[in-house]
């Protein structure tokens, strides 16, 4: 009875990380060209995308995404320096970001398509 209860929770877990995950995803491609800007938008749209992606980094192998949440810290990582410096991304921290969030979003897809699939 307590593990039918706590596999409910989780999957319910699941099933609102799923929804938002693409959207999370989008939303941090979109404020990424803010991100070198030496402004202070700069910076609250390094703080926000950072805080994002370390949501999906924690909750995704917690609800059957590992490999989301690997390619969600390691572009999270890519913003680490600005995020604790306080400062715009450099032009190589940019380039990195984009190719990580490139495979996020495809690891993401990957990883949704196989849940659709098996219709959890």
């Amino acid at each position: 009875m307590y593990a039918d209860r706590f596999e409910m929770c989780v999957a319910k877990v699941r099933h609102r990380f799923a929804t938002a995950l693409e959207s999370k995803i989008q939303s941090t491609i979109v404020s990424a060209d803010r991100m070198t800007r030496n402004e202070d938008c700069a910076i609250s749209s390094i703080t926000e995308s950072y805080r994002r992606l370390h949501s999906i980094y924690g909750v995704g192998a917690t609800v059957g995404f590992a490999a989301t949440g690997a390619a969600a810290h390691d572009a999270e990582n890519t913003l680490m320096g600005a995020y604790l410096e306080k400062r715009e991304l450099t032009e190589d921290e940019f380039a990195n970001l984009r190719d990580a969030l490139a495979r996020l979003q495809d690891v993401a897809a990957s990883e949704l398509r196989v849940m659709y699939e098996r219709g959890r």
